[in-house]
């Protein structure tokens, strides 16, 4: 169902995230991340002029991962910044990724090894969005969902279950579609 029609309005500036999964050759997986920043108008910087439609930000970031969602590499790039030859030099920064699980506090971690001056805000901030990123790659690929496969005679309930509102186990998705693993809610 799409949102309810707007009022008159005029745009002004768009953010777009994209994320890249990548299954290699040697068994590792790499997760390109992008983040970018325009606005729809020439805006003035402490820097300079930045033409309408040409991004305030366009940053990468390149994770390599293991199939225990562990980082064993990174890299950043910075190809549009607001403060070219300040900005830009934080790159090298994002190694001190390495070594983290995706699935083991990772925003905590995160948080200490590059929030506020040790790193760039948006590139930190487009971090965020890694895990659930790599969850999704790995799905049906990595980690078996079992969607759709009634014959399923595993003991360990799948991935997925409890994760979300609509795949509560005691909810009418469960229920539906995976029937094996519902828990009627006992209310007291």
């Amino acid at each position: 169902m799409p949102l309810s029609s707007p009022v008159p309005r005029a745009l002004r500036h768009t953010r777009a995230i994209q994320v890249d999964a990548f299954a290699r050759d040697d068994g590792l997986w790499d997760l390109d991340a992008r983040i970018s920043d325009v606005k729809m108008r020439d805006i003035l910087l402490a820097s300079g002029l930045r033409a309408g439609g040409a991004p305030v930000h366009d940053l990468w970031l390149r994770i390599t991962i293991n199939i225990d969602l562990i980082i064993v590499d990174a890299e950043a790039s910075s190809d549009a910044v607001p403060y070219p030859g300040y900005c830009d030099t934080i790159a090298p920064a994002y190694k001190s990724l390495i070594g983290l699980s995706l699935t083991n506090h990772f925003r905590l971690r995160l948080k200490d090894r590059l929030a506020g001056v040790l790193g760039c805000t948006h590139l930190t901030e487009l971090s965020l969005v890694l895990p659930t990123a790599a969850i999704q790659a790995f799905a049906n690929d990595v980690i078996k969902t079992r969607d759709g496969d009634g014959d399923d005679a595993s003991t360990e309930q799948p991935f997925q279950l409890d994760r979300c509102h609509a795949l509560r186990v005691d909810g009418a998705a469960v229920a539906k579609y995976y029937p094996r693993w519902y828990a009627r809610s006992v209310t007291g």
